[in-house]
């Protein structure tokens, strides 16, 4: 059963940084793409960034202010984001992708408030 999980969401001033991890279990996790992806109220779910073997790539809005990476060994997928501005404010989702199978979390809530 495939799952994935995400955490580390939660409320923070504009400036600060959030660290989001997603856990995944249920398939090789090694062998697929992992990418972040975030939607905010009213709007289509966005591309945030990608990371395969050690390639990163990200969303222009992102460059500079987010990290992806990831730790084949505990199965696990980081966003560390920095500079947070209100406009970041979204679900933000984790999703792992090999060929034509995709599978989705089931996000967490990032929240970028004074």
């Amino acid at each position: 059963q495939v799952q994935l999980v995400e955490s580390g969401g939660g409320l923070v001033q504009p400036g600060g940084s959030l660290r989001l991890s997603c856990a995944a279990s249920g398939f090789t996790f090694s062998s697929y793409v992992m990418s972040w992806y975030r939607q905010a109220p009213g709007k289509e779910r966005d591309f945030v960034a990608a990371i395969s073997g050690g390639s990163a790539l990200y969303a222009d809005s992102m460059k500079g202010r987010f990290t992806i990476s990831r730790d084949n060994a505990k199965n696990t997928v980081y966003l560390q984001m920095n500079t947070l501005k209100p406009e970041d404010t979204a679900v933000y989702y984790c999703s792992a992708t090999l060929d034509s199978r995709r599978y989705w979390g089931q996000g967490t809530q990032v929240t970028v408030s004074s």
